[in-house]
């Protein structure tokens, strides 16, 4: 034990002058006098109980993370909620990262050279928030993921995460056998693949035997699966669940896909389309992954209803802490509150666990934006405590990331001015981006930025966004209802009733469900078309009072981190007013047109 103590923040010992973030959250330090004992009468290996300096666990593991609930300031006692509690890395073996705005990747680089000091200290970050799993490697995986040397390669990582209660899974690729020439096909019901993806288990589990199991993405975006030959979702994940049983793996299959054999049907129904007849007939051992959302980690999109539809499998959330959507890492966008409210609609029990899309890389502080920092620190603390709120959490990250040793900033007003910057800013993103249910009008590909006219006939309609709104001089939205394609159907009541109808539909999902008029009343008295001029006007006023506030706050913070940080917020009022007058214009001209 005391290895991890002496260890515990010797890697983040940087000069105090020298202020780049790297230490993240991770600065104060363990009082003198913390008395350690191990209870075996704990109800499981994580928890911890603790009464003033002394932590009680029933295992090394629950030590260690009672020793950073600790630095938080806990008392009492606590067990996590999840049991799996996964961070989702979309890294490539090049070290690109899909998606990453941070920098190239701290796991994987042409090289082939693991750098143990960097992962041990991303080691460290996770174990001090509860995370216990990392998939290393991208859901758009590469055959070579599988091969000897790669194997070998999560087996060193591996050896660095396991000391801080991390296990290591990966992304597969599902036609590997045969990619690789090993097979001639990947037909999940032929014996020879069968036999393939066994002896691959086998291997696997030779080196590294506490793996934790496969994540896969198949028949989705030109992804190989079992659609190729046939078969079903269930006869996919049936067929690995079968090779990794013996080792009491498990496969994560996502339930992300659309248009493999839906041509013609309204993406966000296609998941539940396509899983809902399956419901029961998957192994133990298959956990179903979903995104919060029916489409895409949309800044809002109404819960997906797949989670209400299979009673009989295991499921776990998929959230994304990178903000591919969210202004990326140019944007101060907390999202505690986002992922707080799907879990309104989506009790957390009814999830086996959760996994986060990282937004981690080699910049010096790890996530591009200083307060991206935040989301990685609010995904692994609702992943222990579901029960937590957004602005308990924001006060835990400000008080260890901008206050001193001891964990106390320079002033209440500093610490409550930015606490308020952090529980706004998910709403403010919305306003200027796409407000009141508008959704998926950005720029193809990068998604950085608006493009409500975006069109490309090559490209499936799926990935353009006049496909999202469908506006022209009348109305815009998309009538998702009974009418329409019947999106309002796939959730069970009062949900189905409360979003078929126009007049009782929460304004913030409107357009996501309705086809509605320009010139109808809403709530506030304001016609559809003013009362999105004044929301997006609402979401630029708002970036423009966090600019305020933070420049108001210069003397309470080091002069690097706030200059970073104002150098992203004068970036992001310059996004948000184009985003603005973009989606303005680019509707009102088809108002002015009619």
């Amino acid at each position: 034990m005391k290895k991890f103590i002496l260890f515990l923040f010797a890697l983040f010992s940087l000069s105090a002058s020298a202020e780049d973030g790297h230490r993240l959250w991770l600065r104060s330090e363990l009082p003198n006098d913390v008395v350690e004992k191990i209870d075996p009468t704990m109800p499981d290996d994580d928890g911890y109980r603790i009464n003033g300096h002394t932590i009680t666990a029933r295992t090394k593991m629950g030590l260690l993370y009672g020793r950073y609930a600790l630095l938080r300031g806990e008392q009492g006692e606590s067990h996590p909620f999840y049991k799996l509690r996964i961070l989702n890395h979309w890294d490539n073996l090049d070290g690109s990262i899909e998606r990453g705005y941070a920098g190239k990747s701290i796991l994987w680089n042409n090289d082939l050279v693991i750098d143990h000091e960097k992962i041990a200290a991303y080691a460290e970050a996770n174990a001090s928030i509860g995370i216990n799993g990392t998939v290393l490697n991208n859901v758009n995986a590469s055959p070579k993921m599988l091969t000897r040397t790669y194997i070998n390669k999560v087996k060193e990582i591996a050896g660095i995460l396991r000391p801080w209660g991390i296990k290591v899974y990966l992304s597969v690729n599902f036609g590997t056998p045969k990619a690789l020439g090993e097979t001639k096909t990947a037909d999940p019901l032929d014996p020879q693949v069968k036999r393939w993806w066994q002896k691959k288990a086998k291997e696997i589990y030779t080196a590294i035997p506490d793996f934790g199991g496969f994540l896969v993405k198949a028949n989705s975006e030109g992804q190989p699966g079992p659609f190729d030959y046939g078969r079903t979702h269930a006869d996919g994940a049936n067929m690995l669940a079968d090779a990794l049983a013996p080792y009491k793996g498990i496969v994560i299959w996502r339930s992300f896909v659309y248009g493999a054999k839906h041509h013609g049907e309204d993406r966000v129904n296609q998941a539940v389309s396509e899983f809902a007849e399956l419901d029961g007939k998957f192994r133990e051992n298959v956990i179903l992954q979903s995104k919060n959302g029916p489409l895409d980690f949309q800044p809002r999109e109404p819960y997906a209803p797949i989670f209400d539809k299979m009673q009989k499998t295991p499921q776990m959330a998929e959230l994304q802490i990178t903000q591919e959507y969210l202004g990326q890492s140019w944007h101060l966008v907390y999202l505690a509150p986002m992922w707080k409210e799907f879990f309104t609609f989506v009790k957390p029990e009814k999830l086996v666990g959760i996994a986060g899309v990282a937004n981690i890389g080699l910049d010096k502080n790890w996530c591009g934006h200083h307060f991206s920092q935040a989301n990685w620190y609010a995904f692994g603390r609702l992943a222990w405590n579901p029960a937590l709120s957004s602005r308990q959490i924001a006060e835990e990250w400000l008080k260890q990331t901008f206050g001193n040793e001891k964990g106390i900033v320079k002033s209440r007003e500093f610490a409550s001015a930015i606490t308020s910057v952090m529980l706004r800013s998910r709403e403010a993103c919305v306003d200027y981006m796409m407000p009141l249910g508008l959704h998926h009008i950005f720029k193809f590909d990068h998604h950085m930025g608006p493009q409500p006219d975006g069109y490309i006939a090559r490209y499936p309609i799926e990935w353009c966004p006049v496909y999202y709104h469908r506006a022209n001089g009348d109305s815009i939205g998309v009538d998702r209802t009974h009418t329409g394609s019947n999106a309002t159907g796939q959730y069970p009541e009062p949900y189905c009733s409360l979003y078929d109808d126009i007049n009782t539909c929460p304004e913030r999902y409107l357009l996501w469900f309705h086809r509605v008029p320009w010139t109808r009343r809403m709530n506030s008295g304001r016609t559809l078309w003013e009362e999105m001029q004044w929301r997006y006007n609402q979401g630029v006023s708002e970036v423009e009072d966090f600019i305020h506030i933070w420049q108001e706050a210069r003397p309470e913070i080091d002069e690097q981190r706030w200059r970073e940080v104002n150098d992203r917020l004068q970036r992001q009022l310059k996004d948000a007013k184009e985003w603005r007058d973009v989606c303005l214009g680019y509707f009102g001209k088809l108002q002015e047109k009619k």
